[in-house]
């Protein structure tokens, strides 16, 4: 707990304001576009994806009912797939829900089922009437489900890493560099070297998680208002963005 510090809820709008910057980027600036300023603008949406991972770990934590927690991450998840695939692919058809049919398994779902991946893999392995065999089969199940995701699973991982290490920043930082070098790595070699690099990005965000003071900040109604908030923007900015590109500035 710091003195001072950044509160959650301001440390959300700053990652959304960091994603929104790069959704729109993806649209103004199409493919693996190696112009200057689409370049800066992705390494800084890089920050957001660690932000909300922390967070939805930290919501594991805090949660008083966790079947309803999982459930609000899957409904938007859901909800979020529409626009997802019509933001990032252009199109929507039943084809897109079979894996490799276009050749590719990733990419192919918003990031939010990630993070409900994420809440399942901190499940499992907190859940002590399960065997650890039973649990690694299960962690190698759900890692493999969220593939298919933004960010994959890497995304769930790392909250599931966030988590374990709660309340020891080094620990967090350390493994935050691990899966950033992880998912340089998978970009380098098989989508683009300069996309590759451009994910280091995401170790822009140790610095505001370093300052979170663990307060949420507001009071009682405004944390109820802006937890829908944040789960609705993810679904409403893309399907914003798609409108905008597709009818009126393209």
């Amino acid at each position: 707990m710091k003195k001072g510090g950044i509160n959650g809820n301001a440390l959300k709008f700053i990652a959304i304001i960091a994603m929104t910057l790069d959704h729109v980027t993806w649209a103004a600036f199409p493919g693996f576009s190696h112009h200057q300023l689409a370049i800066v603008l992705h390494v800084i949406g890089r920050i957001t994806c660690p932000i909300m991972c922390f967070f939805v770990a930290e919501g594991y934590r805090h949660t008083g009912d966790f079947k309803k927690y999982l459930g609000r991450m899957l409904l938007f998840a859901a909800l979020s797939h529409v626009p997802y695939m019509l933001n990032v692919w252009g199109y929507l058809d039943w084809h897109s829900l079979i894996p490799f049919y276009y050749g590719s398994f990733f990419n192919q779902t918003g990031v939010l089922w990630a993070f409900a991946m994420g809440l399942l893999l901190i499940f499992v392995n907190e859940s002590e009437g399960l065997k650890i065999r039973l649990k690694i089969l299960l962690s190698g199940l759900i890692c493999l489900a969220a593939i298919p995701a933004d960010w994959s699973c890497v995304a769930t991982i790392l909250i599931f890493l966030f988590y374990k290490a709660r309340g020891d920043f080094k620990k967090q930082a350390l493994s935050l560099c691990i899966m950033t070098a992880a998912y340089v790595l998978i970009y380098f070699f098989t989508v683009d070297r300069v996309y590759g690099l451009i994910q280091l990005g995401a170790c822009l965000s140790l610095p505001l998680l370093f300052f979170y003071n663990g307060k949420r900040g507001g009071g009682k109604k405004v944390n109820s208002l802006l937890k829908w908030f944040f789960y609705v923007y993810y679904p409403a900015h893309l399907m914003i963005i798609w409108i905008l590109f597709k009818f009126i500035v393209l």
